[in-house]
């Protein structure tokens, strides 16, 4: 279906302003992808607060222009599957990793963070990063072996300082 000039407009805004929101993008091929696979990504990716577009690059690196993510349209060939971390930086990256895994012809390009390219690596740290929550549990967890292990280290003294 061919799109009009307003309606290729009202697409270069919206993905504009998602991009202007995000943290961190990530880019994949989905050649070879069923379309019932890629509408489950997309449902998960609502979980994980991700938008996921697909769309021509012409319009695509139209919509990135004057973002932190202008720095990818210099790269950006062939089909793309793009998906903007709006909460978590990492949140794309995982998604797009944990689908790749089940669907070895789904490849994962490149993504931008912190105005950076990223290369597969780097995507995968992207991916391990801790969210907020994940964050202040390991702190907790942290802080009750400290607390316990003081408290350990006490109860041993004072059964070798009675004996």
């Amino acid at each position: 279906m061919a799109l009009n000039r307003n309606k290729k407009k009202d697409i270069i805004k919206k993905i504009n302003t998602i991009a202007k929101k995000s943290l961190s993008i990530i880019t994949a091929n989905p050649s070879k992808i069923e379309v019932n696979k890629i509408n489950t990504l997309r449902k998960k990716a609502k979980k994980f607060n991700v938008k996921i577009y697909l769309t021509r690059n012409t319009l695509l690196k139209k919509s990135l222009k004057k973002t932190i993510f202008s720095k990818i349209i210099e790269i950006l060939k062939g089909p793309n599957l793009i998906a903007f971390s709006l909460q978590h930086p990492g949140s794309a990256s995982r998604l797009f990793i944990e689908f790749n895994k089940k669907n070895k012809d789904f490849k994962i390009k490149n993504a931008v963070y912190e105005n950076k390219i990223l290369d597969i690596k780097e995507i995968h740290d992207l991916a391990t990063l801790p969210t907020h929550i994940e964050s202040i549990f390991k702190f907790m967890t942290i802080l009750k072996e400290i607390s316990l292990g003081k408290f350990l280290r006490l109860l041993n003294q004072i059964t070798h300082k009675s004996i």
